[in-house]
């Protein structure tokens, strides 16, 4: 059962104010001191997810399954993360742990001993967000991580939606990838939308799905128009960035991930899988986003 709003945790700063929803740690509203709602407000007749955290895989696995050790595995797109209760470890008015562990459910679609963290940290017009997944066992496992926010698109009521851009921290020069039908990478490239370094935002970009970076050379995105707001989301241990909305949809979604969905011919071990990263025993992998708010 989801959590109804009395659950969502409340952090407040001068400048916003975050809540986030124990059903997935997922943040549910960000607001600034105009009281401008910044987060898309989840509207299950166009799309229930507001900002998932993407574990242990990003998008979508080939046939549904993943090989491990000579056994299959089913494992829904994006992983389980999303749909699961964390438990809070600890609160202040500012910040907020969340931790999901392994247990009977989890093992038997991912047979491993993880401790999953995601921390909520509001200081002023920024908040940092981390997930963070520690290995409790005693032999190494294969995971990915993703943050999957859906920000308002207009940011601002009024403004047209072809006026807002991403202004990249450097050119983006490199070919982007897409899915097919299936949400599985094609092996095809295809021209970058950045021009300079800004991507003008428009429904056409996305007639196709998501728009993927795989080699990514900025480490920051600057979301909005010329006119402001804006958001500037910093991604330091991201490989892959996704950019996707549904047709018409009043969000745009900017997603930093450490993973990224099968190839469609992809037939090896969840190990190869590309984008998986190696967890060492004792050892801990992160994912982290800074969300700052500019009023201009």
């Amino acid at each position: 059962m989801n959590a109804t709003p009395s659950d969502w945790i409340t952090l407040r700063s001068d400048a916003l104010v975050a809540q986030v929803d124990p059903q997935g740690a997922q943040l549910s509203v960000l607001r600034d001191s105009s009281q401008r709602e910044l987060l898309w407000n989840g509207d299950p007749a166009v799309w229930k997810g507001r900002a998932p955290v993407l574990f242990p895989i990003v998008g979508a696995l080939s046939g549904g399954r993943y090989r491990w050790q000579g056994q299959d595995y089913p494992l829904a797109r994006h992983g389980f993360a999303r749909d699961r209760r964390f438990a809070v470890v600890r609160q202040s008015e500012r910040e907020v742990l969340f931790r999901q562990v392994a247990d009977a459910e989890t093992r038997r679609v991912y047979p491993f001993d993880f401790e999953l963290d995601v921390s909520f940290v509001l200081e002023g017009n920024r908040l940092a967000v981390q997930a963070s997944v520690h290995n409790a066992g005693t032999t190494p496992f294969p995971a990915s991580l993703g943050f999957h926010p859906a920000f308002m698109w207009p940011l601002r009521e009024g403004d047209s939606r072809d006026a807002h851009y991403l202004e990249f921290e450097s050119a983006e020069p490199a070919p982007v990838r897409r899915l097919n039908a299936a949400g599985l990478l094609t092996h095809d490239r295809h021209p970058t939308p950045v021009v300079g370094r800004r991507l003008h935002l428009a429904d056409a970009l996305f007639e196709e799905d998501v728009v993927i970076f795989d080699q990514l050379a900025s480490r920051r995105v600057v979301y909005g128009t010329d006119r402001g707001p804006g958001i500037a989301m910093d991604f330091p241990d991201a490989t892959y960035l996704g950019l996707w909305t549904k047709p018409a949809a009043r969000f745009i979604c900017i997603e930093p991930w450490r993973g990224v969905a099968d190839p469609f011919d992809f037939e090896g071990d969840f190990a190869a899988k590309p984008g998986i990263f190696q967890v060492a025993p004792g050892g801990r992998e992160a994912l982290t986003m800074h969300l700052t708010i500019r009023d201009n």
